[in-house]
């Protein structure tokens, strides 16, 4: 079992980083509303404004300001600004040590995903969620809540509507995965997905149909998909196709790579790239039912 962080109170100290794209002053603005509302005092990265082409800062830039939240004792989480790219660019060099010994929560998804398998690899439960440059986004407050009470509360409770292709079953398992691209990516590095015997999540945004078919082979070649417990595919979001067409959906395409395995299998589980993106702890162990009328993930009593 994972080390899990302490609960946020009110009036703890939470920190902000950009460790991806560059972002800008009004599109956090939000996000300080929100955690002034939340009742967290909240500790700017030095850099989290700064450019460098499409980052926020530079390389060093971005690594110091995580690494100086992560060694911080008093930051009790860090809430990853934005995602698009930019943390793998970094993540060998960010030091984990002190987060195994001192667990604080790590908010973020997209490609925050690399940090998420690198603080799995390390022992400590994060939180796949809504980061702050999206707080203003329309239709987002489900996502908000559903965030803030696993913070808060532990929470975790979500009953959602089942999917035609969905395959039914049930287990308990640890959560793993994220963004498919991060998920395929970490394939021969110190930080690769580790799949066995856990629930593997996947989302992904602005793909072509053939490259995710590639990706979902690549886990699969390499045995990420054999010895699963279960699946949650996420939302799979602006698609694209090419000019001679791939033949299948989507899901489809993505179904074809579970069809021989007898585990449940969610699909269209309000995860990613949509307003609509509930807060998932990585590393828990979670209840996962995949039923003919409802699909149901919450925390193991």
């Amino acid at each position: 079992m994972l080390k899990r962080p302490e609960l946020l109170r009110t009036g703890d100290k939470v920190g902000v980083v950009a460790p991806s794209r560059v972002i800008t002053e009004i599109q956090m603005a939000k996000a300080f509303e929100v955690f002034g509302e939340w009742g967290l005092d909240v500790k700017r990265g030095e850099s989290l404004l700064a450019k460098d082409g499409y980052f926020a800062g530079s390389d060093d830039q971005r690594r110091l300001d995580l690494q100086h939240m992560i060694d911080d004792p008093e930051i009790k989480a860090i809430f990853c600004a934005r995602g698009g790219y930019g943390m793998t660019r970094i993540i060998d060099q960010v030091d984990l040590s002190n987060v195994e010994k001192r667990p604080k929560w790590i908010i973020g998804f997209s490609d925050i995903t690399a940090l998420h398998l690198a603080l799995n690899a390390q022992g400590v439960e994060s939180i796949h969620g809504l980061m702050p440059v999206q707080y203003d986004y329309m239709g987002v407050e489900e996502s908000l809540s559903s965030l803030k009470q696993l913070l808060f509360e532990g929470a975790l409770n979500y009953e959602v509507a089942p999917d035609a292709m969905n395959k039914e079953g049930e287990v308990v398992a640890e959560v793993i995965g994220g963004n498919l691209s991060l998920v395929a990516e970490s394939l021969g590095t110190d930080t690769e997905v580790a799949t066995e015997g856990k629930i593997l999540l996947l989302e992904e945004i602005d793909e072509y149909l053939y490259k995710i078919d590639r990706m979902f082979m690549q886990l699969r070649r390499s045995g990420k998909l054999r010895n699963l417990a279960g699946v949650i595919i996420g939302d799979f979001s602006q698609m694209k196709d090419t000019q001679i067409p791939f033949g299948k959906s989507v899901l489809d395409l993505i179904a074809d790579h579970f069809k021989d395995l007898d585990i449940p299998v969610a699909y269209n589980f309000p995860v990613g790239h949509e307003a609509k993106n509930l807060a998932i702890p990585i590393g828990r162990e979670v209840r996962l039912e995949v039923l003919k009328d409802v699909v149901r993930l919450s925390n193991v009593l």
